[in-house]
């Protein structure tokens, strides 16, 4: 499932790919994702000029002006969804099976010649992820993203911030990352990976980290992050692949998916519990 960083990584690709350019062909599939996509949309978007991709939490916010007015596009890549980016018209694209949203740009001073087409698709075949329409001004408001924590990488969350919203959780500190409304975009890939690097387990209590371990996590929330969304950047330079493909990077993980293997730390076998259906990986001899 896509995480923060990968859903950074697409972002980046995205504005990088389509910003300054204007919408001329939308093509959807006709299928219900996790709602509906609207059924006006390229009537509504067609012409606009995209100004802006920007990310919150686990959504991409394609922000857009049309004549009428400025729109938000929500893109949410849900449990398998994943963009194709190509450096060519819309007409040249043969949709593939699970294509749910492709949309034709091209730079606003062109006139219908091919040079300065992009297309972006997205593509998802569990059909978890879905596509709202909503007016720009109108974003924070809505149910998707109103009730979201702060972003783990900005000024606002840190230690302080992240000990108050912990103080009387009595569910695993592994469980409340991953919580939404505490802090927004963390999975479960990065939430074990965090937990290793603070040297805490994931069944303890949130109420029983102390202000100098929420420092510690927080810390190590930003590390595993940052190194993951650096990473995942280095394929930012060439993301248009072959087949359209934006490249992620390769997960260098220390305790994910690692059951069974020794700790790169102190060689002890990692281990591997369910937690509210989800897997949870730890060191018993480095997490306390």
């Amino acid at each position: 499932m896509p995480e923060l960083p990968e859903v950074e990584t697409v972002k980046a690709a995205l504005d990088d790919a389509v910003k300054g350019k204007t919408i001329h062909h939308i093509i959807t599939s006709g299928k219900n994702m996790r709602w509906p996509i609207p059924s006006d949309l390229e009537k509504r978007i067609n012409g606009a000029l995209i100004t802006h991709v920007r990310r919150r939490a686990k959504y991409i916010l394609m922000e857009m002006k049309t004549q009428k007015q400025d729109l938000c596009l929500i893109l949410h890549l849900g449990m398998s969804g994943s963009v194709r980016i190509y450096p060519e018209s819309i007409t040249d694209i043969i949709p593939k099976k699970h294509d749910h949203l492709i949309i034709g740009c091209r730079d606003s001073h062109q006139s219908g010649h091919k040079h300065g087409h992009i297309t972006a698709v997205l593509n998802d075949p569990r059909r978890f992820g879905g596509v709202a329409l909503i007016p720009a001004d109108a974003v924070d408001a809505h149910p998707l993203i109103k009730n979201l924590g702060p972003e783990p990488l900005g000024n606002q969350w840190n230690g302080d911030a992240l000990h108050a919203a912990i103080t009387t959780r009595q569910a695993p500190i592994k469980s409340v990352l991953l919580d939404q409304h505490v802090v927004a975009g963390i999975g479960n890939i990065y939430a074990s990976e965090a937990l290793y690097l603070a040297g805490i387990t994931p069944r303890r209590k949130a109420s029983r980290i102390s202000k100098a371990k929420a420092n510690d996590l927080t810390r190590s929330v930003r590390q595993v992050l940052e190194k993951a969304i650096a990473a995942g950047g280095t394929s930012l330079r060439d993301h248009v692949q072959p087949g359209g493909e934006i490249g992620y990077f390769a997960q260098q993980l220390h305790v994910y998916g690692r059951e069974g293997k020794p700790c790169h730390y102190c060689a002890k076998p990692i281990k591997m519990i369910r937690q509210s259906g989800r897997a949870s990986f730890y060191c018993s001899q480095c997490q306390r």
